[in-house]
Formats: C-alpha cells, structure tokens, sequence
C-alpha cells in the first residue's frame, strides 16, 4: 500500500533505496494526497533517488519554502490588525510550528492561518480583522449561527486581497465536545516568540494536536498530524508533565492514544488496542495510486467525528440540515 511506503521512508529515509518505479508512483501519490510531500522531500534531502524523482522533491521544497514564508508574512499581518487590541495572540498548528522553528514545520504544508485568542475578545477581534480586510465565507445564516453558537471558533475568514483564510479560534474544541479543555490556561502559558505572537506551550501543543486527531475530526489527513504528534513529542522538554497537562485539558485518553499511535506508525512500534487498531486501518486507507478506499471505515469514522462532537439529538439535527443543504461526505 502506498500510504506504508510513505510512512517507511518518513521513518527511515533509507529505506526507499530498493523502490521500484511503481512504488515510487505510489510514495509521490501517497504524500502528495496526505500534504506530507514537502516533509517528504526535507527527510530525503542529501539521499540519493532516481533523476525522475529529483525535480519533484526540489518543487515540493521550493513550494514549502513559499508556503512557509507566505503564512509567516500572514501571521505579522494578522499581528499587525491586532495589535491595538492588546490580547495574546497565539499561534497554532502549522503556522506555530513554522515560526517556533519546530521539526513538525519543516517542509510541512500549511493551509489557513489559525490562532487562539480569549474569548472575551471574540468581538473586538472579528471587528479588528474586518476593518484590516478579511470578510466571511461562509455567507450562509444557518452556518454562521451554528459556528457562534456551537464552535470552538468564529466563522472562518478570507482576506480579500491576499486571498488567505484565518480561523480564530477561542479554545480548542467545539463547546459540545465530551472535552473541555482549558482554553485560559494554554492562553496563560504560552510561549511569547520575538515578534510578540505566541505559541502554546511544549505539552499543550501536543494536547491540541491529539485533540484535532483524534477528538475533532474523521482522521482525514491523520498521517500528517500524527506525523506532527511524533516530531512534537521528540522536541518535548526533559521534565515536562505531558500527562498532568493532559488530563488538566480532559485530554489524557486522547494523548496517550496519540503517543501510542505515533510510536507505532512512526516510531519503534508500540502494543495497540482494538480501537487504535481501527485508526490504523482508517489511516492506511490507500491504494498503489493514493487513492482513498475503504469507503465505508471512512463514512464510519465522519459519523464518529460528528458523535463526538455533539448530542445524538443536535447530531441527527444538525445531518440532516446540512444533507438537506445537499452536503455529502466524501
């Protein structure tokens, strides 16, 4: 399967020595579906590959190069429109990684721009972003209300000049989510960087990172966030309390879960449960081409990232308005 070829040359560049030309198809289709290809092509960097390999590895780290530059340039923008306010802005996800100058950001793809303020300054932020030029996509009454309402973040906005997207996040799962993690206290221990955006703490980065796999989502691009969970943790201070800040977040099942599931996939491997064994499969859901399959584990896992995130009652609600809407998974 070409999403195993992708995670055996993350894990050990080496390895893809022998590679035919089919499974080099199949390791290019794998991470360019799993935006893994620019972290690809940073860990086989100075390892010797076939001449028809070379132009697309030197693309995908041209294109990181940008992609990175453009999201730091973004963040001082957004640092910039926010200034006045006088509120911790955080960085998260890929965007922290990248300006922390942490190893999960090193080739990885990033797509919007996503920070964490206090909520009590949701108002003051939505109005700072506006003026500055970001406006709404999603014009739709139905999602606006169901975002204010019910996420973890506002509505997600677009610049209209620079055509880049940025959700503001006021913790870091939907308030009907089983979890409540405390919002307050990574915003109290992050970490100021130079320009003076933050980022989460060491702990809290991986408490965010287990929390969008595997409390938020339908492991849709779960190879690339467990990717970002295995750099995390071997960046980890020595001494730090990973599991104390875990269960403070109400996140101490999910973390453990996402240590175990990154020592197995990316590490030296690790005793699994059935539970994580389901998340295995669902992640190696690929055939030689990239292509997703297992079409119903998928459908299964969309439906388990909607139950976690609500009541049965809001959850059948909530399915059917957006089916109605004509919304259908992939």
């Amino acid at each position: 399967m070409s999403a195993m070829l992708l995670i055996r040359a993350l894990r050990d560049p080496d390895s893809i020595a022998s590679l035919s030309g089919d499974a080099w198809n199949g390791l290019i289709a794998a991470a360019r579906a799993e935006r893994l290809i620019g972290t690809l092509a940073f860990r086989l960097e100075g390892i010797a590959v076939p001449d028809a390999v070379l132009p697309i590895l030197d693309d995908a780290r041209a294109e990181a190069a940008r992609e990175r530059a453009l999201t730091l340039w973004e963040a001082d923008r957004a640092r910039v429109a926010l200034a006045h306010l006088g509120v911790p802005v955080v960085l998260l996800k890929g965007t922290a990684y990248a300006a922390a100058g942490l190893s999960a950001g090193r080739g990885r793809f990033i797509g919007d721009l996503d920070i964490l303020v206090p909520r009590d300054a949701l108002d003051d932020v939505e109005a700072a972003l506006l003026a500055a030029g970001w406006e709404w996509v999603k014009p739709d009454p139905y999602d606006d209300a169901y975002y204010r309402q019910w996420m973890h973040e506002l509505p997600p906005l677009i610049h209209r000049e620079r055509d880049r997207m940025i959700d503001v996040h006021h913790t870091i799962l939907p308030l009907t989510a089983r979890q409540t993690p405390d919002a307050a206290a990574m915003l109290a221990d992050s970490v100021m960087l130079e320009d003076g955006l933050r980022v989460l703490s060491a702990e809290d980065r991986i408490c965010h990172a287990a929390a969008h796999m595997l409390a938020d989502g339908d492991l849709a691009g779960g190879l690339r966030n467990l990717w970002d969970i295995d750099c995390l943790l071997a960046e980890l201070p020595e001494g730090a309390q990973l599991q104390e800040r875990a269960a403070r977040h109400g996140l101490r099942a999910h973390v453990r879960q996402a240590v175990r599931l990154a020592a197995h996939v990316y590490g030296a491997g690790a005793a699994l449960r059935v539970a994580d064994r389901m998340i295995v499969a669902r992640l190696l859901a690929r055939n030689g081409w990239g292509q997703e399959t297992r079409k119903i584990l998928r459908f299964g896992f969309y439906l388990r990232s909607h139950w976690l995130r609500m009541p049965p009652g809001m959850l059948a609600r909530h399915l059917f308005t957006k089916w109605r809407k004509g919304h259908r998974p992939g």
